[in-house]
């Protein structure tokens, strides 16, 4: 039994994420430690809402509440729609938590130990209108490298540029509007990244199965240019981490706190920390999944996440492990993902456009949803969605290859045999091709899910639901039952217990459905075929079932037009 750490990006908590930020990251994780754990491997799969920074201060503004406590209220809604996706956490924690403020603090005070901070005084934009300064996203303006209006200090969404506040044109406080804007000298805490430069470059060679795209944008950030540049911890807000050496107090940083990039990807270890202690457990059962010396070194740890979040993770967050000299377990294999654009332009939170997670459970059950993104995911290179093409994908793949099998087998057992599984008559020819069939199907399918080639797994787990299709097709009991009822039985036998096996295998993509099929097959056998003879004779004759609703409904065109057209301007809340 294998060990597995998996984590995907925290989201942050500044309102409902889309179908492209769902897809980026928690989804294929998810797909991956349902897999983990359907093969039998102990999983922990670790996510948390990413509360701190200037989107939740901002989005606490807007909706005229504390920020404490629109963070609690909108972790709530994430945690809500997360369930209802199916998700499959084992904890969806806070980064807000008094375990990660105590381990944000933690590692400062290790890197300062470790000569790797270093105090900066730099110039910072102070809107005079909010008598504060302004952290960089706090301030927005016109990107200065695509010519987009609403560019960030910190980074332009339309071309995914990073950016200073100083080098955005036309620059207006994002609180007020106001242009009244100076520059004013601060001073902060820097993570001395350069340093680590060249054991960095080292870790990553060592990754030689990560996707192109992790590796690619890492080296690009390690060599272009100057190279890795230090990067700033702390910013001038009120809501965040305090400020601290470990648990003492850091001079001249009164009233700063840590930037929400240091200490978000902190979380996912506070997270184990956050888990352990709603379990009842004490450190032990978080540290040997996070700590080397303490039994983490046969952990395997995966990362899930959009291709914008690399840098920080194979970068900022490996230096900050790095530089601490303590014996943290490190990520292992990197999993990132491309865009997923939205009918002909983007899916933006900020510019709310797309179809949104609770407006996609409003329309159809997560399963629809989960299936369709999975199948399609942005791996190689971005991809698009289009009403039309869910709805394609949804009735040619869900309803009538699964669906219609499921359907056909189970109502003609009933109608012939009754609600029970028909014994006599043996297997033959047909039957042997078929297991041979599934057996290299079977093995190609457990092979891209442990690659995480996502859109591989599911177009195999389609070809096995095709060979039962094609099987019934060609062995066609119902013509059989004519003339040698005994042979039908058999093949009807294999047919209801191919769909146990189907549930099985597509658990970790469609696990509401999968779930409703071992309820209508009455079997809590959810054990992987490890042979495929075997697993073809699990259910018994005499096992008694019955004929499952219909599995999935198809998609109408008037429905297709009609969310098309609801979904074609922005979200208004």
């Amino acid at each position: 039994m294998a060990r597995i750490l998996i984590t995907s990006a925290l989201p942050y908590i500044n309102g409902i994420k889309h179908l492209g930020n769902l897809v980026g990251s928690q989804l294929p994780a998810d797909l991956y430690a349902r897999y983990n754990r359907g093969r039998g491997n102990e999983v922990l799969f670790l996510c948390a809402t990413d509360e701190h920074g200037t989107p939740a201060e901002l989005a606490a503004a807007k909706a005229g509440k504390p920020v404490a406590d629109y963070c609690a209220e909108m972790h709530g809604v994430q945690t809500d729609i997360a369930n209802r996706f199916g998700l499959s956490f084992d904890h969806y924690g806070r980064s807000s938590s008094p375990q990660n403020h105590a381990l944000t603090q933690h590692f400062a005070g290790k890197l300062a130990e470790a000569g790797l901070i270093s105090e900066v005084s730099e110039k910072q934009v102070y809107s005079n209108a909010d008598g504060r300064f302004l952290p960089d996203r706090y301030i927005e303006g016109t990107c200065p490298n695509c010519g987009f209006d609403k560019a960030r200090g910190d980074q332009c969404e339309e071309c995914t540029k990073q950016l200073d506040p100083t080098d955005l044109i036309n620059p207006r406080s994002a609180i007020s509007g106001s242009t009244d804007l100076e520059v004013r000298e601060t001073k902060h805490l820097f993570l001395r990244q350069s340093a680590l430069r060249d054991q960095l470059d080292q870790w990553i060679d060592s990754k030689q199965d990560w996707p192109i795209l992790t590796t690619s944008i890492a080296k690009k950030w390690l060599h272009d240019g100057d190279g890795l540049q230090d990067r700033g911890i702390t910013r001038d807000l009120d809501w965040g981490v305090p400020v601290k050496n470990g648990d003492k107090d850091w001079p001249g940083m009164e009233g700063k706190v840590f930037y929400v990039w240091f200490d978000a990807p902190i979380e996912y270890i506070a997270a184990a920390g956050e888990w352990a202690a709603a379990q009842g457990l004490g450190d032990e059962a978080w540290q040997r999944w996070w700590r080397t010396d303490m039994g983490a070194d046969d952990v395997r740890y995966v990362q899930f996440m959009g291709k914008d979040n690399v840098p920080f993770h194979t970068l900022s967050f490996p230096a900050t492990i790095l530089g601490s000299g303590e014996p943290w377990k490190m990520v292992d294999h990197l999993k990132s993902f491309n865009y997923l654009n939205y009918d002909g332009g983007q899916f933006s939170t900020s510019q709310g456009r797309g179809v949104f997670m609770d407006q996609a459970l409003e329309l159809l059950p997560a399963d629809y949803w989960r299936w369709w993104l999975l199948s399609h995911a942005p791996e190689s290179s971005d991809s698009e969605f289009t009403w039309e093409n869910f709805q394609q994908s949804v009735n040619k793949d869900l309803a009538d290859v699964l669906g219609n099998f499921v359907s056909r087998i189970t109502k003609f057992c009933r109608s012939k045999f009754g609600e029970e599984v028909p014994a006599g008559g043996a297997w033959g020819a047909r039957e042997q091709a078929l297991i041979e069939e599934l057996t290299t199907r079977v093995g190609a399918y457990e092979r891209h899910m442990e690659a995480m080639d996502v859109r591989k797994s599911a177009q195999e787990l389609r070809a096995i639901w095709v060979a039962g299709n094609e099987y019934l097709q060609s062995a066609a009991p119902w013509s059989v039952f004519k003339q040698d009822p005994e042979q039908a039985a058999a093949q009807v036998r294999l047919g209801l217990n191919l769909i146990r096996l189907y549930a099985v295998l597509s658990a970790p993509f469609i696990p509401t459905a999968a779930e409703g099929l071992f309820a209508a097959l009455g079997t809590d056998d959810r054990s992987w075929p490890e042979d495929i003879t075997a697993a073809l004779s699990a259910l018994p004759a005499g096992h008694s079932f019955t004929v499952p609703e219909v599995l999935f409904a198809k998609i109408t065109d008037e429905q297709r037009e009609e969310w098309q057209a609801r979904f074609a301007g922005v979200r208004k809340d």
